[in-house]
């Protein structure tokens, strides 16, 4: 794991835009995420939450301004740095639990065996699929290869995790017990960086950054957002209602 000095920012986005045949995905972002937070990007379908996640692992490079990560442009040559969680998952069906974490393990070029077997058993026990590491993914639920999707992403052990809507279409309990899972690595040091579209993971987080139409309209802790309302007992949609009838306001 990369050793930074406690202030150090695990994300920095400066001035990035980005666009899908002349539609506007990101607009001129800028951003910061502390380490060793759970940090959530909050916003509609269409809000630029995946595009940004994926001009922060390296997928896309911004047309204009600046990425970093870790101190570092996105490149093969950070990916071992990061583990990335998908909306749609990448396992490979035919292939049994284990044998999917350890893939995943080999392309993070942990080569050591008696090391990449440790890993792998942490990272399967970790999301509690221990007991199924041996079923094909095919036989397993939605949830459940959810669970593999994010152990495939932490077996390597990165210091930074992105995870694009990780709890879509999960029921109530798993939620719980995913949203467990990031406190626990948070405790480890690992900062998070978790889209949603749900309030509920929103409140979850340590911070939040609220984005519409490609740019961050507000940004703080989910305590300071419900407060900026000067509404008592607000909520975070609430919160997020308030700032985008201000941000319509400022834009008419």
């Amino acid at each position: 794991m990369v050793k930074r000095g406690p202030t150090a920012p695990a994300v920095e986005v400066d001035k990035a835009s980005f666009s899908y045949n002349n539609i506007k995905a990101i607009d001129e972002l800028s951003l910061q995420v502390p380490s060793g937070i759970s940090f959530g990007l909050l916003g509609p379908n269409g809000a630029g939450k995946t595009t940004l996640i994926r001009l922060l692992v390296g997928l896309l490079k911004p047309k204009s301004g600046s990425v970093r990560i870790l101190g570092k442009t996105p490149s093969r040559k950070t990916a071992h740095l990061i583990g990335y969680m998908p909306q749609l998952h990448s396992l490979y069906t035919e292939l049994s639990v284990i044998q999917n974490v350890d893939f995943f393990a080999r392309v993070y070029q942990l080569s050591d065996k008696h090391q990449r077997a440790q890993r792998v058993e942490e990272a399967i026990r970790l999301v509690d699929m221990w007991q199924r590491r041996k079923d094909s993914v095919l036989r397993l639920s939605g949830g459940m290869r959810q669970r593999v999707s994010l152990a495939c992403a932490i077996v390597h052990n990165p210091p930074l995790l992105f995870l694009d809507e990780p709890t879509v279409g999960l029921d109530p309990e798993l939620r719980v017990t995913f949203w467990e899972h990031f406190a626990t690595l948070t405790k480890q040091g690992i900062t998070l960086v978790i889209s949603s579209h749900t309030m509920d993971d929103a409140a979850h987080c340590d911070r939040l950054a609220f984005m519409r139409d490609g740019k961050v309209i507000a940004r703080g802790t989910p305590s300071e957002l419900q407060q900026a309302t000067g509404k008592p007992g607000a909520t975070l949609e609430d919160a997020f209602l308030y700032f985008i009838h201000r941000e319509d306001r400022s834009d008419s």
